[in-house]
């Protein structure tokens, strides 16, 4: 099959996967049923036909209003079907089906979510964390075999170990909870995908990507309170995505010492 069908087919597959992931990602920190509970329209309740709920075309169709009470659809609706569907094609077209590949799917999902409870409800949902962290382990053994996978685990302790002692230090430091228990958890992730040596480099650059948010953030809204997730999630994703580049700088760094 040709490498451009293949990559519309993931496209769409990434597309109905976003549609389900905002719905997870918005739900889940209220405590509402998702995979059990009909699709409902978010302003009348009312619920939702199976074509109401196709990806992108549904909104068009519609013009961005329920079908029902003729209120206006979130935008972000079509603009994480459309990002999810993008970044399974791109991880498709950059990395065919290998490894990598198939990491990235997982870290790609897991940063929609993050980026969609975080930013809403300051919340990282623990079942992401759990599914994609078995799918991580499962893919590491079936191509790297037991030991490297144990490696890679131990290094996700350690990254965890790390992420609570700073939460304590923190917490000591400001008075007040400095890490949420969900920056703590996906630390663990960082460490299972990457290693130590570049777990420590995502959480650098996360500081760094976080510091010109977090600065207006305060400026505009006069709160302390910002969501960290989605600043480790895009380290994480950035470091995977350049991993060889990064290996190298670090390399340059161990030998300058």
């Amino acid at each position: 099959m040709p490498r451009v069908l293949i990559a519309i087919f993931l496209f769409i597959i990434g597309a109905c996967l976003g549609s389900f992931y905002l719905v997870l990602a918005t739900r889940g920190p209220k405590k509402e049923k998702v995979v059990l509970d009909h699709s409902r329209c978010d302003k009348c309740h009312h619920r939702l036909a199976w074509y109401d709920l196709i990806p992108i075309i549904s909104y068009v169709i519609l013009f961005g209003k329920c079908r029902y009470c003729h209120k206006k659809i979130s935008i972000l609706n079509p603009l994480i079907e459309i990002a999810m569907g993008g970044l399974f094609a791109f991880g498709y077209l950059r990395f065919a089906f290998s490894y990598e590949f198939y990491i990235f799917l997982v870290l790609s999902s897991l940063m929609i979510i993050i980026f969609i409870s975080d930013f809403s409800a300051f919340t990282i949902l623990d079942s992401p964390l759990i599914v994609g962290g078995l799918l991580i382990i499962i893919i590491d053994f079936i191509y790297k075999g037991f030991k490297p996978t144990l490696m890679y685990i131990i290094a996700g302790l350690i990254m965890f170990i790390l992420m609570l002692i700073i939460k304590k230090l923190g917490d000591l430091l400001f008075k007040r909870d400095s890490l949420g228990g969900g920056d703590i958890k996906f630390a663990f992730i960082i460490g299972l995908t990457l290693g130590f040596r570049l777990s420590l480099i995502t959480l650098i650059l996360s500081t760094f990507i976080a510091l010109p948010y977090s600065f207006a953030y305060f400026m505009l809204k006069k709160n302390n309170e910002v969501p960290y997730g989605p600043f480790l999630a895009s380290s994480l994703f950035i470091v995977f995505l350049f991993i060889d580049k990064f290996n190298i700088l670090l390399d340059a760094i161990t030998l300058s010492i």
